[in-house]
């Protein structure tokens, strides 16, 4: 499974606590993420994780395309819903493209456990297949 990680700046750290104590789980599957949320991640759990460039620098938009061309199956997008700045990953644009896509998507910590959780049970299974993976 690949998974995109995007977190605003005042939720890189709740990031960087859930990829800790998913750890285990997370290190079974690929990790894309943009810049500084994709270095905070390693540094915090040592998984390798394929690092993009900062999200308002394209990030954001190099996980966009990478999902409109099916190479990504799950967005786990750490947003600050009262607080985010310019610049930061736009919100819409993403949870518009994994909509389209068929991607099932996390924008805080209670569904990405969520996921996660069906992720480890195989829940998940079925992406995979659709992507024609296995």
């Amino acid at each position: 499974m690949r998974i995109a990680l995007i977190a605003h700046d005042s939720r890189k750290e709740l990031m960087a606590q859930f990829c800790t104590a998913y750890v285990r789980i997370l290190s079974e599957n690929d990790l894309i993420a943009t810049g500084v949320t994709g270095k905070i991640v390693h540094d915090a759990t040592g998984l390798p994780v394929r690092t993009l460039y900062p999200g308002g620098r394209g990030g954001a938009e190099q996980i966009a395309a990478m999902i409109g061309c099916g190479e990504v199956d799950m967005l786990l997008f750490f947003r600050d819903p009262v607080g985010a700045k310019p610049g930061e990953p736009n919100d819409m644009m993403l949870l518009r493209l994994c909509d389209m896509h068929t991607i099932p998507v996390a924008t805080n910590i209670a569904t990405a456990e969520v996921l996660i959780h069906g992720l480890e049970r195989g829940d998940l299974a079925w992406i995979e297949l659709q992507r024609g993976r296995k």
